[in-house]
């Protein structure tokens, strides 16, 4: 008997409803009042310093019994503006899980002692690894699927270094242009048993917004095939991660449609 498989087919860009590209929240509050900028960005080396990462808060870990440990690590990219505030946070190696949505926050929510170039405060481009120790626990959902869970198990280490590539500038300016967001990590859904059984075949279109992260946003159903196989395509989705789309060089957030194929071979 043939296996069962899906892959999936990423489509142009879409406008929303209002006629316009989507475009995601801000970093936080503290940049939501501030105006849009283009700023030179520097890297470190002579007379120029690197930002300085200012301490997390300690959160709660979890300190049971653990069947399986394992270092757990995401990497992202980030300019650190003048303020010591994070700007134009993405993936450059995403984990694939839950955890690339928790080292966002951190990397959201973390101040930073700006760079310096000849004394004076400048945007900075950094890498920034994020991880943890965490337990590995094996898990069904309610429907019998086997899966894991993660329980950290240690506070996160961030260490920041230089970008390989680093940009020469940071455009926050909107402007006419969009790049479409670039898949990293897509893996296939997985056939329902009933479905399997019925040797159901097709196409399932779902409609989700990429936002400035490269993180999957409410995605929704716009042609389903039944059968259990339109939920395996969004939890599919959910995991999925990308480089953002871009507009004038600036991460932003768009709506995409991601065709999931479900086929036997």
């Amino acid at each position: 008997m043939r296996q069962s498989g899906a892959i999936v087919l990423f489509a142009a860009l879409a406008a929303n409803s209002a006629g316009g590209q989507e475009t995601g929240k801000p970093a936080s509050s503290e940049q939501a009042n501030r105006p849009p900028v283009r700023v030179k960005v520097y890297t470190v080396g002579p007379g120029v310093t690197a930002p300085e990462l200012h301490p997390l808060v300690p959160f709660d870990t979890d300190e049971g019994t653990c069947t399986e440990r394992r270092k757990v690590k995401t990497v992202l990219s980030l300019i650190v503006d003048s303020e010591g505030l994070p700007r134009n946070i993405t993936f450059l190696q995403p984990f694939g899980t839950e955890f690339d949505r928790i080292a966002l926050r951190l990397a959201t929510a973390d101040r930073f002692t700006p760079g310096t170039s000849n004394g004076t405060p400048v945007a900075v481009a950094q890498s920034l690894e994020i991880s943890v120790q965490a337990c590995v626990d094996s898990i069904k959902d309610a429907t019998g699927k086997q899966g894991f869970l993660l329980r950290l198990r240690s506070q996160p280490v961030q260490i920041l270094a230089n970008l390989p590539e680093s940009p020469q500038e940071a455009v926050v300016t909107l402007a006419s242009g969009v790049t479409a967001p670039v898949p990293l990590v897509h893996p296939e859904a997985e056939y329902t048993e009933e479905a399997r059984k019925a040797r159901v075949q097709g196409i399932c279109i779902i409609s989700v917004i990429v936002d400035a992260q490269g993180m999957p946003q409410n995605p929704r159903v716009v042609q389903g095939l039944g059968m259990g196989l339109d939920q395996k395509a969004i939890e599919a989705v959910n995991k999925y991660r990308f480089r953002p789309a871009m507009k004038n060089d600036e991460p932003v957030a768009v709506r995409i449609t991601a065709d999931v194929i479900f086929r036997f071979r």
